[in-house]
């Protein structure tokens, strides 16, 4: 059965670039993301790690750990760790599972046959401290991942986690956020010291609460 938003996310031990990993020990108390790759030695995926590598900092200042995937076996992995240094001018700084055996890639429902009945797609799972999945995202082969908008995303999520609030399209940290119709104004009131408008009784902008 595929994995649908608010279900625990799929325990799992593997290999990878940096050892032996029990994924939910491996999480911890924090976030995680756990992103697929169709291939080892492919040019988009070769940015895409490069990429991450990069932004590990605005990953850590989250709480989010970051962890990649694809079907090739840990010494394709070790090999091709070199060329993203090469290439991209940081090396990889997190774990690259190994998933020769396809176990994990089922699991996460990552492989899609009319697809491609044997390579993962570009899958990407947000998970929250419950372990529960947060966000799903999947991409073809052929399209690179904007690394900065999931960051955008995960702010979104864990401002939304803590507060009684929604972000509003093309919302990015810092703007007013949106409180959630469940909230009465008198409850809004008090809840949000800094104010709202009103627009419409079921729309109702705040400044972002947390900062």
């Amino acid at each position: 059965m595929a994995i649908r938003l608010g279900d625990t996310a799929p325990d799992f031990t593997a290999q990878t670039t940096e050892g032996e990993i029990h994924f939910h020990d491996w999480l911890g108390g924090g976030w995680g993301v756990l992103f697929s790759h169709p291939a080892d030695f492919t040019p988009v995926c070769t940015t895409e790690l490069g990429a991450v590598a990069k932004l590990k900092p605005e990953f850590q200042k989250r709480n989010v750990k970051v962890a990649g995937l694809s079907v090739d076996p840990l010494k394709d992995h070790e090999a091709w760790s070199k060329d993203i240094a090469e290439t991209q001018g940081t090396a990889l700084n997190f774990p690259l599972i190994a998933d020769p055996d396809r176990t994990v890639s089922e699991l996460y429902d990552m492989i899609h046959p009319k697809a491609d009945a044997t390579l993962t797609v570009r899958s990407v799972f947000v998970i929250g401290p419950d372990k529960k999945v947060k966000l799903m995202l999947t991409y073809p082969a052929s399209t690179g991942r904007n690394f900065d908008e999931l960051l955008r995303v995960i702010d979104s999520l864990q401002l939304t986690a803590e507060y009684q609030v929604a972000t509003p399209a093309n919302w990015s940290e810092g703007e007013d956020c949106i409180i959630v119709p469940a909230v009465s104004n008198a409850e809004a009131d008090a809840k949000f010291p800094k104010g709202y408008t009103e627009v419409k009784p079921y729309l109702r902008y705040t400044p972002q609460p947390n900062i």
